[in-house]
């Protein structure tokens, strides 16, 4: 065949029309091998939700935490996405395994502990951990005193959290200065990050500008998901104290819940103050003055009796003295 001719596939004209051609004829193509597979392997939404559980884990966050919101809908998105991703790979297209990895923000007592118990839930749901549990952690379990120590104790830890989710609470802690051993476990935690990224998912937690700068080390880059908790509200605070005591069977009198939401207003000045954990703290030792009141009263008590919180048990606080 003369060197001029064209071959018998390639009709005369210049290379560049017969090689667009081809693109979109292959593109044709394509498109056509994806509507096919979406029509044999079409999924139902609702049904794969309903096969995950997820409704069901979504429903105990709702349950278990008053407020958040903003929290709470970042990880239905969370989750979406996830089984969006499932979906995807079921009806062949592209479905590369996302980064799990995740921030919390926020100062203490505001739900993260809770919500990365329920996100270890999600994981295992839709498949992206084999056991689906969580394992807490902070820097006293992962750095240890002595050079070379503390990339051993990080990677036991690590290996107790594999097929589930590793939560590092207070996590810029791991490192504090040029040379601090934390350095080790960092770089050890970097590695599973970026090896073992389909056997676990880590959550670093802690306050969030001790956090922001804690990333500028480049651990930042490794996290896909940045969730921040707010502090919560006089009512969501109130609220919470309520569900705390309907667990424990107790309850305020008029007078005690009016006691104790002066009680919040007048903390929430103060400092230190810990959210849920500090309600949590607040009732206990409402519940010990309660026992004392009782008791001094040396009378025979009904059931109603031990349950009531009045006004004397929240009165007696340090913070009432204080003001």
């Amino acid at each position: 065949m003369n060197e001029d001719e064209a071959p018998p596939d390639r009709p005369p004209g210049p290379i560049s029309d017969y090689l667009s051609r081809v693109e979109r004829e292959r593109a044709e193509l394509r498109n056509e091998q994806r509507e096919q597979l979406s029509r044999e392997g079409a999924v139902d939404i609702d049904e794969a939700f309903r096969l995950s559980h997820l409704g069901e884990v979504l429903a105990k966050l709702d349950r278990d935490l008053v407020g958040l919101g903003a929290v709470k809908t970042r990880i239905r998105e969370i989750a979406h996405v996830l089984l969006a991703n499932s979906m995807r790979g079921k009806v062949g297209l592209v479905a590369e395994r996302p980064n799990l990895h995740m921030s919390f923000t926020g100062r203490p007592g505001t739900g993260k502990t809770t919500v990365a118990l329920r996100m270890a839930e999600i994981l295992y749901r839709l498949g992206y951990v084999r056991k689906g549990h969580l394992v807490s952690a902070n820097r006293d379990d992962l750095v240890s005193q002595y050079a070379g120590h503390s990339d051993l104790k990080t990677r036991e830890v690590i290996k107790r959290a594999m097929g589930g989710v590793l939560f590092i609470d207070d996590a810029y802690e791991l490192y504090k200065v040029e040379g601090d051993f934390g350095a080790e476990s960092l770089d050890a935690l970097l590695r599973v990050m970026a090896d073992n990224h389909e056997d676990i998912a880590v959550i670093f937690s802690g306050d969030a500008e001790r956090m922001a700068r804690f990333f500028q080390s480049g651990l930042g880059t490794r996290v896909a998901h940045h969730v921040d908790f707010q502090d919560y509200s006089l009512d969501e605070l109130l609220a919470i104290a309520h569900t705390m005591l309907d667990r424990l069977n107790y309850e305020f009198t008029p007078s005690g819940e009016r006691a104790f939401r002066e009680y919040l207003s007048l903390r929430l000045q103060q400092p230190q103050f810990a959210n849920a954990r500090s309600v949590r703290n607040a009732i206990d030792r409402a519940r010990l003055r309660q026992a004392t009141r009782l008791f001094g009263q040396k009378a025979t008590l009904k059931p109603h009796d031990l349950r009531l919180i009045d006004e004397s048990d929240i009165r007696q606080s340090w913070v009432f003295l204080k003001a």
